[in-house]
Formats: C-alpha cells, structure tokens, sequence
C-alpha cells in the first residue's frame, strides 16, 4: 500500500511517498496527504523516490496537494522524482486549467420573465438607434437638396431601375391575382344577397386603399430591403465602408441617400402599376364570372368610388419607401465582420421593416378616419 512518512530536516518538512501510487490507492493516499498542514513560513519537500509506480489518478492527488500547500504560503518542491514521474506530474499540472461553474437552473417563471425583460431592453435599444439613423438620415437629406451637386445622380438612376423597375413583373403578377382571388371570393359572398354588383365597390376600396399599397411594401421589402442590407453589410464586412470614411467620403451620401431617394421616388409608380393590375384582375374576373362586362365595370367603379381613395395609397407610398430604405441601410451598417451577420441581419431588416409598415399604415387608417377621407 501507498504511504506517507515526514519528517523534520532544519527549516523544511519533508514528506516521504512510498508504494505504489495508483488509482486503487488514489483515497487512501488523498487522505494521508490532506492531513499534512506544516507550520507556518515552513518549506515543503515531497520525496518520490519511494514511489514504484504513478499513474494519473495518483498523479492528480499528488498534485492536488501541492496546490494546497502552496496556497497556504509554503514553498514546496519535489525531490528525488523519476523523469517518468517527472513527466506525468507536469502534464497533470498543464491540463489543471480552471473549469467555469455552470449557472444554476432557473424557475420556469423567472426564466420567462427575465426573457422578456431582455427582449424589451433590446427592442428599446433597437428603436433608439433607429431613431438616430432616422434623423441623421433627414439631416443628409437636406443637405443634399440644399446642394443637388451633392446627389450621385448615377447611383440614383441605378437604384430607381434596380428597385422600381425590375420589380414591375413580380408586383403586377401578384396584384393581378390577388384582384382576381378578391373579385372570386367577394362575389361568392355577394351571391348570397343578389347584390354582385357591389363586387365592383369591394375591388375598388379595398385594392385602392390598402391592399395594392400593402403588398407592393412587403414585396419591395422582401426584394429591396433585404438587398440595401446584404449590399451595404458585405461592404461592411470587407472594410469598404471604413475606406470610404478615411479618404474622407461620407457613406450616408454615398451609400443611403441614392437608395432612399431612389425607391422613395419608385414606390408611388409601383403602387399604380399595383392598382391598374388589381383592378384588370378582379375586371376580367367579374366579366368572366358575372358577366359585368369592362364598361360597366368601369362605369360602376367611377360612381361608386372617390378620387380620394386612389391617393390614399399614393400618400402612403413615399412613407413607406422611406421606412423600408432606411431600416434596410441600417441593418447593413450593423453587420460585424461575419457572412453569418449578413444574413442574420438581412432577414431582420425585412421583418423590421414589414412590421414598421403596417403599423405605420394604422395610424394612416385612424388619420384618415378621422379626417373623415
């Protein structure tokens, strides 16, 4: 069996190991070390040279008391070691690197709470940056329509093309059929009560005044949004934006403004383009199905609704540009230095944005409600 022996030699205390120190002998040898407490100001030397054979559950005891010795103010040294015994005790000390506690378990409902409390922390602090960038965002606006010169004119074109143009086929196509589904449906209904013709007032209020604006956003923010993100937060990445700011260019002007301007000065078209294709949808539709032939559609559609519904969603359009713009081009200028940060934040521009845009278009519903239009 392992054992352990000390004696006294001038001002040290020596401790003697004997035996085999193994993992069989890994308590008893524990317990024999751990009651060595030497006196203060006392060096400690551990004498191996009795020691046959060491394994590392040995090792680890043998050096768990060192550490204890020597947290207690001793100077402790080994003597007589083997190189082999040598060698296993100072692996043993390498790999003897702290290990953090793991947090204990939270209640369920202290769980939850402190979860919403770090989400609306985050969603304040959130808003609050996007308020900044909103306003340094109008105050680049005005300088720059104060001084046109300062307006890159050809990134302006390009960006008008890229998110008013290209995007005509996917906002036609999709307000076309969504007019048809609503002439479909709203027809059915109608049906019931001998008044198909109404089905002609349903298409024109509801296409005109929320459901062609409120589509052509969301695509737009899905299809622009996301890629001013992706554009700007790849410059990011690639440290473009910081060489912009060092030869002494300002990426608002540069990189902000022709977007913003840009699908600013698209979106009312695509709302239009939006309404003609939404209204031909629930046209054909109700030719088709009713047998409202297009002149009395058209004729009907010109009694029942009023020019104010059609700028309604004209109005909302530049709003709506200007809030997807701006939270697309700050979610690029958030991205930090990862392709991981890109997507992340592209996918949450499009949400940001979407959710900005309908409850932007609340408030415009109780404004107009309450202007009576």
């Amino acid at each position: 069996m392992a054992s352990v022996s000390t004696e006294r030699a001038g001002d040290h205390l020596v401790v003697k190991l004997t035996g085999p120190c193994h993992i069989e002998e890994a308590g008893h040898l524990d317990q024999q070390l751990s009651d060595i407490i030497p006196e203060p100001a006392i060096g400690v030397r551990i004498d191996l040279a009795g020691v046959d054979a060491l394994d590392t559950a040995g090792a680890w005891v043998v050096h768990r008391n060192i550490v204890r010795l020597r947290d207690t103010g001793h100077a402790v040294r080994l003597v007589h070691s083997k190189p082999t015994i040598k060698t296993l005790l100072d692996l043993v000390a390498a790999n003897d690197l702290p290990l953090e506690a793991e947090p204990p378990d939270e209640a369920a409902l202290v769980a939850v709470v402190s979860h919403i409390g770090q989400a609306t922390v985050e969603y304040a602090v959130e808003a609050r940056n996007l308020i900044n960038f909103l306003g340094l965002t109008t105050l680049s606006l005005g300088r720059s329509i104060a001084n046109p010169r300062r307006i890159r004119w050809t990134a302006l074109i390009n960006h008008m093309e890229q998110s008013g143009l290209n995007a005509v086929p996917i906002v036609g196509l999709i307000s076309f059929l969504v007019g048809a589904v609503l002439a479909y449906q709203g027809a059915d209904q109608l049906r019931r009560f001998g008044a198909e013709i109404f089905v002609v007032n349903l298409i024109g209020v509801s296409m005109l005044r929320e459901i062609a604006i409120l589509l052509t956003a969301i695509i737009v923010a899905g299809r622009s949004g996301s890629a001013f993100t992706a554009a700007i937060g790849s410059m990011k990445v690639r440290e473009e934006i910081d060489a912009m700011r060092t030869i002494g260019l300002d990426p608002m002007e540069i990189l902000v403004l022709p977007r913003v301007i840009g699908l600013v000065l698209t979106l009312p078209l695509l709302v239009f383009i939006a309404d003609i294709m939404g209204l031909f949808g629930g046209a054909l539709v109700s030719w088709i199905g009713l047998g409202i032939s297009p002149g009395q559609f058209i004729e009907r559609l010109s009694d029942a609704i009023p020019l104010w519904s059609f700028w309604i969603g004209i109005i909302k359009a530049p709003v709506f540009a200007f809030l997807i713009a701006m939270v697309g081009c700050y979610e690029g200028f958030q991205v930090e230095g990862s392709a991981e940060s890109v997507g992340r934040l592209t996918t949450q521009s499009v949400v940001e944005a979407i959710f900005l845009v309908i409850i932007t278009d609340g408030l415009f519903s109780i404004i107009f409600s309450y202007l009576g239009i």
